[in-house]
């Protein structure tokens, strides 16, 4: 299976020039290759998921700052196999 690394590495190398064309679109990037950009997330998740199903692939918002969480705050992922339930 692919990873991620590749999408990720092309979206860094590509930051400027999607900066300069694609400011605040959503781009999608597949097997280390700039597929789209797209005008919200949806747009961007629905191509994905119809050409490249279960992925892997990367959607990223171009000119987005990193997401920082709170110091205290714990992510945990909740799922329906999860001990704790949905």
């Amino acid at each position: 299976m692919a990873s991620l690394k590749a999408d990720i590495t092309a979206f860094e190398g590509m930051r400027k020039e999607l900066e300069a064309k694609h400011l605040h679109a959503w781009a999608l990037f597949h097997a280390g290759q700039f597929v789209a950009a797209f005008p919200d997330f949806e747009s961007a998740a629905t191509v994905a998921v119809g050409r490249f199903d279960r992925g892997p692939y990367l959607i990223r918002q171009v000119g987005a700052g990193p997401v920082q969480l709170p110091g205290g705050m714990v992510f945990r992922p909740a799922h329906a196999l999860d001990t704790g339930g949905l």
